[in-house]
């Protein structure tokens, strides 16, 4: 594995003196880790590329500090059916530890097939389980996001999960939002429940279903949950830029760690500032056009790895390039050209044509990053909000919602 380029590490002996630790080490089941940090797991995002670069940040910038990298959504439909790209998304590189899979599912059985096969299979150190996606196609057939006001559901694929996994000493997480819309939160009451289930970790998303990515995340509902979940760890989710925010949300959360997805798009160095910021050091990661373009580079090389196929990642790393590039004087031509390229040899050429001495743009550089999108209303089975119960007529709705979901 290539390591990350020195220049985008802080030096190994600050020039100041360590604060205190803003958070102990966290502990999730039988793992712990330096940094109370996780990836967000984010379709088509966290492959096993995108969470190398990640890990060599994290790993690379503050000796050896851990954080918990989670794979993309795996349906569990897909993986008990073995679907060839779904058996290349659960794929681990040799020295990915924990090895982290999301799961989605909406029928309990599924749920415990799936995870039995990760299980005995030895494919996983970690599950998490999604019931937090707001995308149309799951959340109308009940899935994702919409999941929780079904309880006793939701409390039963929480507890098939963990009964798999547990006699494999594999802890289960639950990834959440704080409801459908303002008028039907499930948060605290899901929260409960997996606890009672034997969740190892709840993480909470401070958004409903119907803000999507829009608006402000409302971190005083992480705080409430904290409140209410008093034996396992309560994680934070939204609106995490920085490695100052995480560290503001934790200190006005309470929050036992933190959730990163959009924050690290195009800036997998985030996670060394997070490693510094919860160990108390001030030193944040602030690289040139030129370092920003090697981290590029290696991005589509890993992605090239990761596919077995050159054009099939410079496809993958046109969407990420605007990321990379937010703030800095690229051009338009230049910009529009990247969102083109077809090999490594044209990548290279444009790279060259870039001014690898322009500094970090500062403020131009930062805050929100990825699609924000606007709230809408959540579409729903039919009556699906008329009653907390699962009726038959529902229940064999539910078996078709993981049909729409495609890939893993």
């Amino acid at each position: 594995m290539t390591s990350a380029p020195s220049t985008l590490a802080p030096p190994a002996t600050p020039a100041t003196p360590a604060a205190p630790r803003v958070l102990p080490p966290l502990r999730i089941g039988r793992h712990t880790f330096d940094s109370p940090v996780v990836l967000a797991p984010m379709a088509g995002i966290t492959n096993r590329a995108f969470r190398r670069l990640c890990r060599e940040y994290a790993s690379g910038g503050w000796s050896g500090a851990s954080s918990l990298y989670v794979s993309e959504m795996i349906t569990t439909r897909a993986l008990v059916e073995r679907t060839p790209e779904t058996m290349r998304l659960i794929e681990h590189d040799p020295g990915e530890s924990p090895r982290s899979i999301q799961l989605y599912g909406v029928d309990p059985a599924t749920m415990a097939a799936a995870v039995r096969i990760l299980v005995t299979e030895d494919r996983a150190d970690h599950i998490d389980l999604n019931f937090g996606c707001p995308v149309p196609k799951v959340t109308r057939k009940g899935g994702g996001a919409a999941l929780p006001w079904k309880r006793e559901l939701f409390r039963s694929i929480v507890a098939a999960a963990v009964r798999e996994a547990s006699p494999f000493d594999v802890p289960v997480t639950v990834k959440m939002r704080t409801g459908i819309d303002a008028d039907h939160l499930t948060y605290l009451e899901a929260g409960r429940a997996a606890e009672e289930e034997g969740a190892a970790a709840v993480a909470l998303h401070a958004r409903t279903a119907a803000q999507s990515y829009s608006g402000t995340a409302d971190w005083s509902a992480i705080a409430r949950l904290k409140e209410t979940v008093t034996t396992i760890p309560v994680l934070g989710n939204g609106d995490i830029w920085s490695a100052d925010d995480a560290v503001d949300m934790v200190r006005r959360t309470g929050c036992d760690g933190v959730v990163v997805g959009r924050g690290c798009l195009g800036r997998p160095w985030l996670f060394t500032d997070l490693a510094a910021a919860f160990a108390g050091r001030s030193l944040r990661v602030r690289p040139s056009l030129g370092e920003v373009s090697e981290v590029l580079r290696r991005h589509t090389v890993y992605l090239a790895e990761f596919y077995g196929d050159e054009f099939r990642a410079c496809r993958d790393i046109r969407k990420h390039i605007a990321w990379y590039l937010k703030g800095f004087p690229a051009g338009s031509h230049v910009r529009a050209q990247l969102g083109l390229v077809d090999s490594l040899e044209s990548l290279d050429a444009l790279i060259a044509t870039l001014d690898p001495t322009l500094p970090w743009p500062g403020e131009a550089a930062e805050g929100q990053r990825g699609r924000a999108g606007s709230a809408r209303v959540v579409a729903l089975p039919d009556g699906w909000l008329s009653t907390r119960d699962l009726d038959p007529a529902t229940r064999a709705r539910l078996a078709a919602a993981e049909l729409s979901v495609s890939g893993g």
